[in-house]
């Protein structure tokens, strides 16, 4: 194990990884935004409006990521239409292009676990925003997406992890991400394995970060899970 070239070489890495957490960052916050009214008609009781979002959701789950990022980086520009549109400015640009391909997977696959966390919450608390007189936006806002939220959550939380490690083939259309970096110093200094166990050790620690964020996010929004009463101080006899 050389060393002095993990050493030498790991500003650059570094560059590639904060690259890396931009495109999960970016695709990440985008995905959820899409994702929710997507679960939302999901979870809609009227067949025609599930259909819809079926269908992408179904495209996007049961095709690999990297087909998709193909189609869309080099697929769109084999079209006229889109070279000659206001499109081309975003579709020419890989960074664009990773973006566009992370942010529908990762919405696909996010709002399927929203849907199913939807549906899983308690009929008697629906039942008692109905009896409060909530209508359907206020009882979606108040108690439908924060229920599903901290349903989903750890489940979500591997989503993410999954695509910090996904992220890697936006290397695949020329971007310097953090395993685009760790493969094109590779190619100059012919030393694969201290380049791609430094590009490991540094995916462990981004992964670690986001477990570690997301735990906290889990204890916060299910807190009420780990609470309990204090028996001495609501005036119960012990048994």
């Amino acid at each position: 194990m050389n060393w002095d070239i993990i050493i030498k070489y790991y500003p650059q890495l570094l560059e590639g990884a904060l690259l890396t957490l931009k495109l999960v960052a970016v695709s990440g916050i985008i995905g959820v935004m899409l994702a929710v009214p997507m679960a939302l008609l999901r979870a809609s009781p009227s067949p025609w409006v599930r259909v819809l979002p079926f269908c992408f959701i179904y495209f996007f789950r049961g095709t690999p990521l990297l087909i998709q990022i193909f189609l869309i980086y080099y697929g769109a520009s084999q079209f006229e239409a889109v070279r000659d549109s206001v499109l081309w400015v975003v579709l020419k640009e890989p960074y664009w292009c990773a973006i566009i391909a992370f942010t529908l997977n990762t919405a696909a696959y996010s709002a399927e676990l929203f849907r199913g966390a939807i549906q899983a919450i308690p009929k008697g608390e629906l039942e008692a925003a109905d009896a409060f007189g909530m209508d359907w936006l206020l009882k979606t806002r108040r108690i439908v997406l924060p229920r599903a939220f901290g349903i989903a959550l750890p489940a979500y939380g591997n989503e993410v992890v999954l695509m910090l490690k996904s992220s890697a083939l936006a290397s695949t259309i020329t971007l310097m991400d953090l395993t685009g970096m760790a493969r094109t110093i590779q190619a100059r200094t012919y030393t694969p394995v201290e380049l791609f166990t430094a590009a490991g050790f540094i995916y462990l620690l981004m992964a670690g970060v986001v477990i570690g964020l997301f735990r906290f996010m889990e204890n916060r929004f299910n807190r009420y899970q780990y609470y309990k009463p204090n028996v001495d101080q609501m005036g119960v006899d012990k048994p």
